[in-house]
């Protein structure tokens, strides 16, 4: 596999050579000579400054020198001889020194030299896959030392060979450590030296001379006849130096990253290109992209590669880029192999070849058939199904009164309820999706909803309902479309083509009474003509269902939580008529009682029947909260579930009630308001329904209160309140608190609510 893999790829860069000088790309500078005797110099090297990337490193200029024929590329200022350069590879070869020792005896040295190389500031770094450094000697010590970029600390190392007599080891045996040695060099290096510590030499009877070089893998081969002579294997096996690979790279800089703009400089010019980290030391490397060829450091440097026309010069290319028995077409960065009816469409891989044989083809058929016949019965299931649904809505329609409301409401010319389909629905609340809900208590859930002209609405999903009262649903229905009032949450339409009907309502923004008072995220200030002005609103809201309109509407569920807040804290009643729509049977009481413990009237648990009074008990609850700022059922300092009401009861009565009050309301000048208040929460939680006042009553008297707290006291507006009625409080320019008489207060309120 491996053997197989390096024949692609030695393949693959002949193709690339052959396509390059065949296809006549240059691979230079325009104007200038793209070889040097025998050598191909490609751009980013050039023969002189004008030719080459001098601006990126002067070492990639190239000096041609002609005194030999043919003439031989030098680089460096001690010039050293290049052999080839290749691009793919962003390798270098080129001709490197030998240090050596000689020896006249086994006392004294006759002739040595030492080579270094220092390649701090040039593109070329030693490769350590493609050199080894190696020791050529008897009983020799072979050392390279230097620094890298990576390790400011020196790196040393070496390897030692021995023998006794030269016929201790044969010629071609491998240089594991008799007659010569080798071991591999550190990554990164750019500046070392390869010497021989001057030692005594017990051998130079016949081995005078000892060797150490860098060299590239696989030129040297060992020979006896190496050790035999005075510098006999530099004279006869490296006249001109040994071969050793240098990697090298635009040091200078790095890939830009995805997307990045390209810096100033960049080497990668053409547009067919890609930049890639150097594989040895910092910097980088261009390459074509996949499908061109040619040299990317210039900016029409990488060209399509026209594989078919590489296929068609050479047969052994069909390995490299296979079209088998297909119609090779090139494409812009790569090709094309178009097979004929019933084949393969691609034959790259493994050719043009018929995609199914004779029982394949009987089976598809067979099977092609059998998926028709099952997709033909599932349109006729599906049509059949969808007449169904149909005619299901119809009735669910016809079923919930949907005709008897299109008559009323033409009838009473409203034009502002509007009925929905099931499909509306689900597309304004996503298909009633979690992140939707806003709420859910015995009654059904609640959704937020968004219509087609992007008006929000809140959607009601009500429990199913008695067959015996969808007329009285209807008629419920109708009424409730037709109230208008600032502080009730408008009905604005209906579903009736499901089995359980829907109600759309608007939407109010600013949240619930209940989230304002007991939030756990913020505990502000809310003063009590803010509390007051939303209590009398709700009770008007209460009062006009039970009194003001056709019939009497019973809210059912009054609760804080059911009591919506606009953006100017105006109050908006929600929710109600719900105990209108359906009986409540046993199951549901249960139900309810769990989705309103701590409002519920005493009474409905004896006679399971809700009045208009059952709406004044839940309400007094509401206004515990509001004076007092804690939940109907909450947690006392014991740690122990106390109901509001029953602890206020006691608490009133044992003369307690500041202990009871929101603190932030209490105040000695509106006391008597909050006193009074007091006595009309315990009128409205009297254990008897006949014994409360109406709601119109409580409306009226919290209005009384109102006015009165107005005239008593005049506050700072912390809450930046709008009050559309015009009893705003409006803040004191000195900061001072204006009081009216408190005995005079006293009085008023005393006549007022003693009628």
């Amino acid at each position: 596999m491996k053997e197989a893999s390096t024949l692609l790829m030695l393949i693959t860069f002949q193709v690339v050579a052959l396509s390059a000088t065949s296809s006549g790309l240059s691979m230079s500078l325009p104007g200038c000579p793209d070889k040097c005797g025998d050598v191909l110099i490609p751009y980013p090297f050039g023969i002189g400054d004008a030719c080459a990337a001098a601006s990126l490193n002067s070492y990639f200029t190239i000096t041609c020198n002609s005194t030999f024929q043919p003439p031989r590329p030098m680089i460096g200022n001690i010039p050293t001889e290049i052999i080839d350069i290749s691009l793919e590879r962003s390798e270098m070869r080129a001709y490197s020194s030998i240090s050596y020792n000689c020896f006249m005896s086994s006392t004294s040295i006759m002739d040595n030299y030492t080579y270094w190389f220092n390649l701090e500031d040039t593109p070329f770094i030693p490769s350590t896959t493609r050199n080894r450094f190696t020791v050529i000697g008897c009983n020799t010590l072979g050392i390279i030392g230097g620094y890298t970029h990576s390790r400011p600390d020196l790196y040393v190392a070496g390897c030692y060979s021995y023998c006794q007599d030269i016929n201790s080891t044969s010629d071609g045996a491998p240089c594991t450590g008799k007659g010569c040695c080798e071991t591999t060099i550190t990554p990164n290096l750019t500046y070392f030296e390869a010497l021989l510590p001057d030692s005594q030499s017990s051998v130079w009877a016949f081995n005078p001379c000892f060797y150490v070089m860098l060299v590239e893998v696989g030129w040297y081969s060992f020979r006896k006849q190496d050790l035999v002579g005075h510098l006999g294997f530099i004279n006869e096996r490296a006249k001109r130096g040994v071969p050793v690979v240098a990697d090298w790279a635009i040091r200078n800089g790095s890939c830009p990253k995805y997307g990045a703009t390209a810096p100033t400089g960049y080497a990668c010019a053409s547009s067919n290109s890609h930049c890639a980290d150097a594989i040895n030391g910092p910097g980088y490397t261009c390459n074509c992209s996949e499908g061109y060829e040619g040299n990317p450091y210039l900016s029409q440097g990488c060209q399509d590669m026209d594989e078919c026309k590489l296929h068609q010069q050479n047969p052994k290319y069909e390995e490299l880029y296979p079209c088998r028995n297909g119609v090779c077409r090139n494409t812009p960065g790569g090709y094309v192999c178009q097979c004929g009816v019933g084949k393969v469409p691609d034959g790259k891989n493994s050719g043009c070849r018929p995609m199914l044989n004779r029982l394949e083809q009987v089976i598809i058929g067979l099977s092609a058939s059998a998926v028709v016949v099952m997709a033909l019965t599932c349109m006729l299931a599906m049509r059949f199904q969808r007449r169904k649904h149909r005619k299901e809505k119809d009735a669910y329609f016809k079923q919930n009164g949907g005709l008897k409301l299109y008559d009323e409401m033409r009838s009473r010319q409203v034009d502002t309820f509007h009925i929905l389909t099931e499909e509306e629905v689900k597309k304004a609340t996503e298909n009633y999706s979690d992140d939707r809900v806003l709420g859910c208590g015995g009654h059904g859930m609640v959704y937020r909803g968004t219509l087609d002209d992007d008006k929000e609405v809140a959607i009601k999903k009500s429990k199913v309902i008695n067959e015996d009262c969808r007329e009285e649903f209807v008629n419920e229905i109708i009424i409730l479309s037709q109230i208008n009032h600032r502080n009730i949450v408008r009905l604005l339409g209906c579903c009736l083509e499901v089995d359980v009907p829907m109600l759309v309502y608007e939407f109010i923004s600013n949240g619930t009474l209940f989230e304002l008072l007991h939030s756990s995220d913020s505990r502000s200030v809310i003063p009590l003509d803010l509390r007051l002005k939303i209590a009398t609103q709700s009770a008007e809201a209460l009062a006009y269902i039970h009194s003001s309109t056709s019939r009497t509407i019973l809210h059912g569920d009054v609760k804080s939580l059911n009591i919506l807040l606009d953006d100017e804290y105006n109050a908006k009643v929600a929710d109600f008529g719900a105990s209108a729509l359906k009986p409540i049977d046993k199951d549901d009481f249960i139900m309810f009682i769990q989705g309103t413990l701590g409002y519920l009237d005493p009474e409905c648990f004896v006679s399971q029947h809700l009045t208009d009074r059952s709406d004044v008990y839940s309400f007094g609850v509401v206004l515990l909260e509001l004076i007092t700022r804690k939940r109907a059922i909450y947690i006392d300092s014991l740690n122990e579930k106390k109901a509001l009401s029953h602890t206020f009861n006691v608490m009133f009565h044992q003369n307690m009630l500041h202990d009871i009050l929101d603190y932030d309301i209490v105040e000695d000048e509106v006391m008597v308001v909050l006193e009074k208040l007091a006595e009309l929460v315990i009128h409205c939680l009297s254990p008897r329904g006949d014994e409360r006042p109406t709601m119109k009553e409580v409306a009226e008297r919290l209005q009384m209160l109102r006015r009165i707290q107005m005239q008593q006291v005049i506050t700072p507006n912390p809450m930046g309140m709008h009050y559309p009625d015009g009893e705003s409080s409006m803040p004191i320019p000195s900061n001072e608190m204006k009081y009216q008489s408190t005995d005079t207060a006293k009085l008023v309120l005393h006549v007022d609510l003693a009628r």
